[in-house]
């Protein structure tokens, strides 16, 4: 194949920088949901005002796919799309859809959920929250750690311990006169309007979601978490557009990328675009096996497949946390401190996209995975 010389390669100037809420494409398939291009529009408009953002997810809960039900690349497109726009944004998006899956997975109706909810997983030192049995009715006492926008929500699915040694997941209302929402100690210079502090509960009334250790058994476990990388994926493909946005600029005002410049750009297109093309891929044999388990009978059980969703999830997390590091990376060399210090879009995207990442376990996720092909759950 004969070389392209500079005389027959495209023009470095190319098309117009794209607009911000062009689709992160993942789904070829599948229809988007209505008024999808105004909603990108007002989330744009909305950035950092949270109730606006939060009024916005629960219209979009009401019709976004869900995971594992032959949309998957879809949600995903339409999350990355959402961090893209702006990282925080997607941060407040991603738990609302989230803990609605969940609900759908655990037999419950999301049509029938209102509000606004979270997912409260998370444990920490000195925090312990009991889940104890009265009667017919569960009532949760003690505290969870890192509840994001807590103040703010109607309810949220919370994991808590159970008298048989487990954890079990339940729904909850956040407005209870039980529930005490701590002020966070939040000095974060990323989502810095996605605060994460403790919640008290005091003999709470709650909902048990299927029994004990389901919530970390079930597939869409490991699906929820694929779903929260295609979130630092598309936060990742707007730090790029910001730089691709940049060339463009210093075209127009006589300034031509030098061979530095275009081969940065050059390699995030590789990264992303191979990055992308796997959490497509992902998302396919998603749906592909549960609609095989609909088949079999066994669709969303934690059977032996559970094993493959988790390292299925591990492969993905780890893959697009790499690609985030090292767009950060790529980029931020290129720029410099100026844009960080004078455009305020992109030193918020950078900070927001830098902690969000860091929910990577880095290592210890590879060591799971490692754990995992050991035991012959790989594809080579």
């Amino acid at each position: 194949m004969p070389e392209l010389s500079e005389e027959h390669s495209p023009s470095p100037a190319g098309n117009a920088p794209a607009s911000p809420h062009t689709l992160v494409r993942l789904s070829a398939d599948g229809v988007r949901p209505g008024g999808v291009d105004a909603l990108f529009q007002a989330v744009s408009s909305a950035v950092s005002d949270v109730p606006a953002l939060l009024a916005l997810a629960r219209d979009a809960g009401k019709e976004w796919p869900r995971p594992g039900e032959g949309n998957t690349g879809l949600l995903w497109e339409l999350l990355a799309t959402m961090a893209a726009i702006d990282v925080a944004a997607a941060r407040v998006f991603e738990p609302h859809l989230d803990a609605l899956a969940i609900l759908a997975q655990a037999g419950h109706d999301p049509a029938h959920a209102t509000g606004t909810w979270g997912v409260f997983a998370a444990e920490g030192q000195g925090f312990r929250l009991k889940a104890e049995a009265k009667g017919s009715s569960v009532l949760l006492t003690g505290s969870k750690p890192w509840c994001s926008l807590a103040p703010l929500l109607d309810h949220a699915v919370v994991t808590a311990h159970t008298d048989d040694g487990g954890r079990a997941a339940f729904a909850v209302d956040l407005r209870h006169a039980g529930v005490t929402c701590g002020e966070p100690a939040w000095v974060a210079r990323g989502l810095r309007e996605i605060p994460s502090g403790p919640v008290r509960f005091d003999r709470v009334p709650a909902e048990p979601l299927q029994g004990t250790n389901w919530y970390f058994s079930r597939p869409g476990f490991a699906w929820g978490g694929m779903g929260v990388a295609a979130c630092w994926l598309g936060g990742a493909v707007g730090i790029a557009r910001d730089y691709r946005d940049s060339l463009h600029a210093g075209i127009l005002s006589g300034r031509e990328p030098d061979q530095i410049a275009l081969a940065s750009l050059g390699e995030l297109d590789r990264i992303l675009t191979s990055t992308l093309q796997y959490l497509a891929g992902t998302a396919e044999r998603i749906d592909r096996r549960e609609r095989d388990s609909l088949e079999q009978g066994t669709a969303g059980q934690g059977t032996a497949g559970q094993a493959s969703a988790w390292s299925d999830a591990l492969r993905v997390r780890g893959t697009c946390a790499a690609a985030v590091e090292r767009v950060l990376s790529v980029v931020g060399s290129n720029r410099g401190p100026a844009p960080l210090a004078f455009d305020e879009k992109y030193a918020k995207r950078t900070a927001d996209l830098a902690l969000y990442v860091r929910q990577h376990h880095g290592m210890r996720d590879d060591a799971q995975l490692g754990a995992l092909a050991l035991k012959g759950d790989a594809w080579w």
